[in-house]
C-alpha cells in the first residue's frame, strides 16, 4: 500500500495474477469502504479499500481481500449488482463476469458458505461489455462482437436481444434512466434503445473508427464521452447527434473512456496496452491539457471510485491508483 513515485500513481495493491479488468462498485453497499473486484486468468478477487483521501485515520491506502473466487478462465468484464450489501446479515456479493469462452457468469455469495455461479450462453462471439439494471439489479445486458446486445434475467434468460450493425463495445444502464440503454458499436455509432417497446431511439456519430469505448455521464445523464481512433469524443444529447467537443490525445489509439462518478467534468481515458506501458489520462472540460499522465506496466481496465475522485487501473500483478483534482 506504499505510495508509489517511480510510475507517479498514489497508491498500488500487489495481485497474485496478471489483473486484466478492474472495478469499482458504483453502488452504496452499506459499508464505509470501497468494494472493488479484480480478475485475471482464473479468478476473481472481491476486496475493500479505504483511502486517506476519505478518513484521516488512514494511512495512505488499507486494501483487504474478502474472497477470491475461481473462475477457471480469463476475466474480460465485470460488472457489480446494486443487490451486494455488506450491511446485512449475512452479508451479499452479487457480480457478473464476461469470459473467453463467450459465456457470462453471475456469481453471488455471503462470503462463508454460500457461494453460487450460473452460465449465461447465447453469445456467439467474444462479449466485450456488460451491465447490472442499476436500480434493482434483476436484469444484467451485454454487448459482443457477434453484432447483438442482449438482455438477461437472473436465471440466464434472454429478455430482449438488439441487433447491431458492428461489434458492440460497450453498454450503459443509467439510474436516472431505468428503461433505456445505450450501446456503442465499433463502426462509430452509439444508440439509445426504448428497453420497453424494444426500438432504438436516439443515435449519436463519431464520423470515425474504431469506437473503442464509451459512457454514460452518472452526473448529467445528457452527456455521453467515447474513445475513437486516438480521439475522446462529447456530446450533448440535446443538441446534436454529432460531438459537441472532441479531442486527439493518445499517440497510438484511445482504448477506455471512463467518466468520474463526482464530477460532470472529469473522464479518464486509456491507450492501447503497449508493449511496455499503458498510459491513463484524466481530463477535466474546463482545461485544455489533460491534468495528470500516468503509466502502468501492461495496463488493463479503468474504474473511477464512487465518491472521491480517484480511479484505478490493472496491470502485471498490480492494480495502480491515481488521485486526481476535483
Amino acid at each position: 500500500m506504499k505510495q508509489d513515485s517511480t510510475r507517479n500513481c498514489a497508491y498500488t495493491v500487489d495481485c497474485e495474477d496478471y489483473v486484466h479488468v478492474v472495478k469499482f462498485s458504483p453502488f452504496e453497499s452499506g459499508d464505509a469502504c470501497s468494494l472493488i473486484a479484480y480478475g485475471g486468468n482464473n479468478y476473481v478477487v472481491v476486496g475493500t479499500c479505504k483511502f486517506q483521501e476519505e478518513d484521516a485515520e488512514v494511512e495512505g491506502m488499507q486494501y483487504k481481500t474478502l474472497r477470491t473466487f475461481h473462475h477457471g478462465i480469463r476475466v474480460d468484464a465485470i460488472a457489480w449488482s446494486p443487490e451486494t450489501r455488506l450491511d446485512a446479515l449475512p452479508p451479499q456479493i452479487r457480480f457478473c463476469t464476461a469470459a473467453s469462452d463467450r459465456k457470462l457468469r453471475l456469481y453471488t455469495s455471503d462470503l462463508q458458505d454460500k457461494n453460487e455461479f450460473k452460465t449465461f450462453d447465447g453469445h456467439s462471439d467474444y462479449i466485450n461489455d456488460l451491465v447490472f439494471a442499476p436500480k434493482e439489479g434483476q436484469e444484467v445486458a451485454s454487448v459482443s462482437d457477434d453484432h447483438t446486445c442482449r438482455v438477461w434475467d437472473l436465471e440466464g434468460n434472454e429478455k430482449a436481444h438488439f441487433v447491431l450493425r458492428s461489434p458492440g463495445m460497450s453498454v450503459c444502464w443509467h439510474p436516472e434512466e431505468p428503461f433505456k440503454l445505450m450501446v456503442a458499436e465499433k463502426n462509430g455509432t452509439i444508440r439509445f434503445y426504448d428497453l420497453v417497446t424494444q426500438q432504438a431511439i436516439l443515435s449519436l456519430e463519431c464520423e470515425q473508427k474504431p469506437l473503442m469505448s464509451a459512457d454514460w455521464c452518472l452526473k448529467n445523464n445528457l452527456k455521453i464521452g467515447a474513445v475513437a481512433g486516438s480521439d475522446w469524443l462529447i456530446w450533448d444529447v440535446t443538441r446534436s447527434s454529432y460531438p459537441q467537443d472532441k479531442r486527439p490525445i493518445h499517440v497510438d489509439r484511445a482504448r477506455l473512456f471512463r467518466w468520474s462518478q463526482v464530477n460532470e467534468n472529469l473522464f479518464a481515458t486509456t491507450g492501447y496496452p503497449g508493449k511496455t506501458n499503458t498510459q491513463l489520462l484524466i481530463h477535466h472540460l474546463g482545461h485544455p491539457q489533460p491534468i495528470l499522465t500516468g503509466t502502468a506496466a501492461v495496463g488493463s481496465g479503468l474504474t473511477w471510485h464512487r465518491t472521491l475522485p480517484l480511479c484505478a487501473v490493472g496491470g502485471d500483478h498490480k492494480i495502480f491508483f491515481w488521485v486526481s483534482e476535483m
